[in-house]
């Protein structure tokens, strides 16, 4: 949680300034994917919208970009197209999306069990996609894999997160 990350605006911020108070949903994407982090964001959209809780509110979003490469003007197009479609009073302050430096990547993915690597043949990340429920204290509740998680599977996972259930 001490890992240091920029947020969409280009702010400094430390990972745990996003706990404590409610449960987080935490994915991580790259934000040039030609495939299925775009599948996996739109897919998390349709959840969110799926949901009576909203976040900002019950829980929070962070969305993390695992190429250090990428900056914050790509974190605030992304932002700024997913909050298009998920039309809530409190998305802009609760869904947060996240760029940084390689040794931040590494060790937030590292501690989330989250892997990918460079295919320098194609020239993309070879990486698979999950949606992680965590408490609002950081400890990982619970693991969606894929790109489809049920809102109501969803729903009770932010529920048992937000009372510190794993």
């Amino acid at each position: 949680l001490d890992a240091v990350f920029r947020d969409e605006n280009g702010q400094s911020v430390r990972l745990g300034e996003f706990f404590g108070q409610r449960p987080v949903l935490l994915n991580f994407v790259y934000f040039k994917c030609p495939g299925l982090c775009t599948q996996a964001l739109n897919d998390l959209s349709r959840t969110l919208n799926g949901l009576s809780e909203s976040a900002g509110e019950q829980f929070d979003v962070i969305t993390i970009s695992f190429d250090p490469s990428e900056g914050p003007e790509l974190a605030r197009d992304k932002k700024a197209s997913y909050l298009r479609g998920y039309r809530r009073p409190t998305a802009a302050a609760g869904w947060h999306f996240l760029t940084g430096p390689a040794d931040s990547v590494d060790r937030v993915t590292q501690a989330a069990g989250f892997r990918y690597r460079w295919d320098p043949v194609n020239k993309v990340f070879a990486h698979a996609t999950a949606i992680l429920v965590v408490t609002p204290g950081g400890k990982i509740a619970r693991y969606f894999y894929g790109v489809e998680a049920p809102p109501t599977d969803v729903h009770n996972a932010i529920l048992a997160a937000g009372g510190g259930s794993i």
